[in-house]
C-alpha cells in the first residue's frame, strides 16, 4: 500500500546533494547531443510520439483524477448556466478531459451547472484517434484535433478569445525551449480576458533529471529519452518570467515536493514538479 506524504510547496529551488551534484556533472562528461542530432529530434518530435503511442496504446498514462483537487478551477463555477470551455493541450489518450466529461455527465457528479465545452488536441495523430474513440467521446461535448500547438494551427480550430481555462499539463517539457513563447502567445490569443491557464510540468532537479545518463543532454536541463522523446525542466523564475512577458499574472507558481513511499517494496520516491495558474490580462 502507497502512504503519500503532504505535498510540501515552495518557490524555493532545491538544494543539492554532493552526490546529486557529482550525477549532474557526470551527465556533461560527453557533452550536449551533436547539432545534428538535436535537429534531427526536433525535424522527428511528431513520429516519436506517434510511435509511442502506436506502442503503448491507452495503458500508459494514468487518469488524472487528481486534477480537480489540484485546480479547483476545473470544479462547478457560477456562469449562469452557459457552459464554459476548456481547452486541453497535449490531451494524449484522453487521461485528462474524460475523467472531468465522466464526473460532470454523471447524475452523483458535482457539476450542477456551469459545465465544460471540451477542446482536446495532441500533436500526435494516433493519440487524436484514441481519443475519438474512446466511447465517452461526443461531438456535442468535446472537439479533438491533431495539432502542432507551436504554430498557427490551433487557431483554425478554436475562435480567438473563446476560452475559459487552458490546462498544459506535462506538455511544455515535451517542446523545444525556444518555442515556449509561441505556445503561452498562442494559448493567451484564445483565452477570454480574466482566463486562465493551468500549468503543471517537472520541476528543477526533479529525480527524473538526475537519472539521465551521459549522453542524454541536448541542452541545460533539456534531455532526450531513449525512444526518441524530449523532457525538460523547469524552474520556478523561468517559468514565471515567461508568462509575465507574454501577457499574464501571476495567481500562483510554485514547486510541489512529492514523496511516494512504498514501505512493503521498499520504494521512496521523491519527485519534484512546477505548478501554476495563470491569469490572462487584458488588452491595454
Amino acid at each position: 500500500m502507497d502512504a503519500l506524504e503532504p505535498d510540501v510547496f515552495t518557490t524555493q529551488t532545491k538544494e543539492l546533494t554532493p552526490e546529486e551534484r557529482q550525477k549532474l556533472e557526470d551527465q556533461n562528461k560527453r557533452g550536449f547531443v551533436t547539432e545534428f542530432k538535436a535537429n534531427k529530434l526536433e525535424i522527428d518530435a511528431q513520429r516519436n510520439w506517434d510511435i509511442f503511442y502506436k506502442r503503448n496504446e491507452t495503458r500508459f498514462f494514468k487518469d488524472r483524477h487528481w486534477t480537480t483537487r489540484e485546480f479547483k478551477e476545473l470544479l462547478d463555477q457560477e456562469t449562469n448556466g452557459d457552459k464554459r470551455t476548456l481547452f486541453e493541450v497535449g490531451c494524449g489518450v484522453g487521461n485528462l478531459v474524460f475523467p472531468l466529461l465522466a464526473e460532470q455527465t454523471s447524475e452523483e457528479g458535482c457539476f450542477s451547472s456551469g459545465k465544460f465545452y471540451f477542446y482536446a488536441c495532441d500533436f500526435s495523430p494516433r493519440a487524436v484517434d484514441f481519443v475519438r474513440s474512446n466511447p465517452l467521446y461526443d461531438s456535442s461535448q468535446i472537439t479533438a484535433f491533431q495539432c502542432d500547438i507551436t504554430t498557427q494551427q490551433v487557431h483554425e480550430h478554436i475562435p480567438a478569445g473563446n476560452l475559459d481555462v487552458c490546462t498544459l499539463i506535462f506538455v511544455l517539457s515535451a517542446i523545444h525551449p525556444q518555442k515556449f513563447r509561441d505556445v503561452v502567445l498562442n494559448l493567451w490569443k484564445l483565452l477570454k480576458p480574466g482566463g486562465l491557464v493551468l500549468f503543471r510540468d517537472y520541476g528543477l532537479y526533479d529525480m527524473a533529471q538526475l537519472r539521465f545518463k551521459p549522453g542524454n543532454k541536448i541542452a541545460e536541463n533539456l534531455y532526450v529519452r531513449q525512444d526518441g522523446t524530449r523532457s525538460y525542466f523547469f524552474s520556478e523564475q523561468e517559468v514565471s518570467q515567461l508568462f509575465q512577458a507574454n501577457g499574464y499574472e501571476i495567481v500562483d507558481n510554485a514547486y510541489v515536493h512529492r514523496r511516494t513511499l512504498n514501505l512493503k517494496e521498499g520504494v521512496d520516491v521523491p519527485r519534484i514538479f512546477l505548478q501554476g495558474k495563470f491569469r490572462k490580462k487584458p488588452e491595454e
